[in-house]
């Protein structure tokens, strides 16, 4: 997709960071350890309702059986084959979204929306942020948002607020909707896949949390912006001071018929996909092919030839192969703490530790967790193949409900997306609009600790409420 540049670019540098892929390598490495260290153990699994479940009476030790240094490296090997699926899964929705860029109907929404908005500037922050929240929520919108603040930035500035405003409403938009994740295939739907939950089942809590976290966030967003209208030294401009938006506005590019015609196809889509999940059980295989049948129709009404469809289609792909990867190696973690029989002995010991605590605090611990996690494996997709075998049969074991762990999942990876420095997209935003990290924290500090208190009041009551199925 073509992409408006701002009339300044600030000369932002790069610090070293950590390879999350070396990171996960050295997880492997301590899970090896961990099978000469831990005495094995097994709990029995019993079939309940068509589920496995973890039989909390059966734990017994077994002979060890630690992993070999060889077997660190065959692991890998082993956890991409029993994540196949979902690997798979995630290429093909990224190679929808390939082609739906290549057809220019996502540019050409935002920049006719900017249009609208510039005489309205109250507007821009509540829409565009619903915009991309929406897309994080339903889409899993995350690297795909870092084109778009290239055009907020400038907009923002010229409607008089700052650049800090101007990537909020991305950032911020999108991580809104990636923590509520109402329909989001790459969290939740992994998540509720490996605890063997109903495909986007629990969507109506989710959409509350959604509608309380936007709101909370818009707030938070629109207070500070018009704060910078009235006093722009309280504004940060970095290299866009007296940056304008008439190029943008100026540009050729329009919402055109067959522009919308797309993005209809794209909302049906999204209604058909409710439909099959609510009605006949839908599961990744069905949602993959939805999608990429999606990708052919809006390549066709885009007029575009096959070559260019399948070019765009592998381009889109490409763009989600490390994220991909990610939860073949993080599945590797589980294959070597299964083989070396320690995964039920962390099991049981997690869950004695926190018998006397009362179910509702458990699962804030397991946000707390999911927390921590997120630094060391920022993929949401990934950080769910990591710890949702674990955290599935430990829900079991101490009183939770499957839904409510995967509640405290989404939450430990959503809200950490805008402010971990290993969130590589994040990041990435703050460098394409020259926000020093440091500053980006001090300023969004208070909206962080409104949305883990907010996700701490949700999990709590949805564990209250029995939320589920089950």
């Amino acid at each position: 997709m073509s992409q408006p540049q701002p009339v300044s670019t600030p000369a932002v540098s790069k610090g070293k960071e950590i390879n999350v892929f070396v990171l996960l390598f050295a997880v492997l490495a301590i899970a090896v350890a961990l099978t000469y260290v831990l005495p094995a153990g097994e709990y029995s699994r019993v079939e309940v309702n068509g589920r496995s479940v973890v039989d909390p009476q059966s734990f017994q030790f077994v002979d060890s059986s630690p992993v070999k240094p060889l077997g660190l490296v065959n692991s890998i090997h082993t956890g991409m084959e029993e994540a196949a699926g979902i690997i798979f899964f995630v290429l093909i929705i990224g190679g929808t979204f390939g082609i739906l860029t290549t057809t220019g109907a996502i540019e050409a929404l935002i920049v006719t929306l900017s249009r609208k908005l510039k005489n309205q500037e109250k507007w821009l922050i509540p829409i565009m942020m619903f915009f991309f929240a929406m897309g994080g929520s339903l889409m899993g919108m995350a690297e795909e948002t870092i084109p778009y603040i290239a055009v907020m930035i400038p907009l923002a500035v010229a409607l008089g607020f700052d650049v800090i405003t101007g990537a909020a409403i991305v950032l911020v938009g999108a991580s809104v909707g990636f923590t509520s994740a109402i329909m989001n295939p790459f969290t939740v739907g992994v998540a509720q896949g490996i605890a063997e939950l109903p495909t986007f089942s629990g969507a109506g809590f989710r959409i509350g949390v959604f509608a309380v976290m936007y709101l909370v966030s818009v707030g938070f967003v629109y207070r500070y912006a018009m704060k910078v209208k009235r006093d722009r030294s309280l504004g940060f401009f970095g290299g866009f001071e007296g940056t304008n938006a008439d190029e943008l506005l100026r540009s050729d590019v329009v919402l055109t018929t067959r522009h919308k015609w797309i993005l209809i196809c794209f909302l049906i889509n999204f209604l058909v996909l409710a439909f099959g999940v609510i009605r006949y059980g839908w599961y990744i295989t069905e949602i993959a092919g939805l999608f990429l049948l999606l990708g052919i129709v809006i390549g066709l009404i885009g007029r575009l030839s096959a070559n260019t469809i399948v070019d765009s289609f592998m381009k889109g792909a490409a763009g989600l192969i490390a994220g991909a990867l990610v939860i073949g190696v993080a599945r590797a973690v589980v294959v070597v703490l299964n083989e070396g029989h320690v995964l039920d002995t962390i099991l049981y010991y997690a869950s004695a530790a926190i018998q006397a605590i009362p179910p509702a605090f458990t699962a804030v611990g397991m946000l707390v967790l999911q927390t921590v996690m997120s630094f060391i494996v920022p993929s949401g997709s990934g950080e769910a193949a990591l710890t949702m075998p674990i955290m599935t049969p430990l829900a079991d074991l101490v009183g939770v409900t499957r839904q409510t762990a995967v509640l405290a999942f989404q939450f430990g990876d959503g809200i950490s997306n805008i402010f971990i420095p290993t969130s590589g997209y994040f990041m990435a935003g703050l460098a394409l609009a020259g926000i020093p990290w440091s500053r980006w924290m001090k300023w969004i500090l208070p909206l962080i600790v409104a949305q883990y208190a907010i996700a701490v009041v949700a999990v709590v009551v949805a564990q209250l409420i029995g939320y589920g199925p089950f």
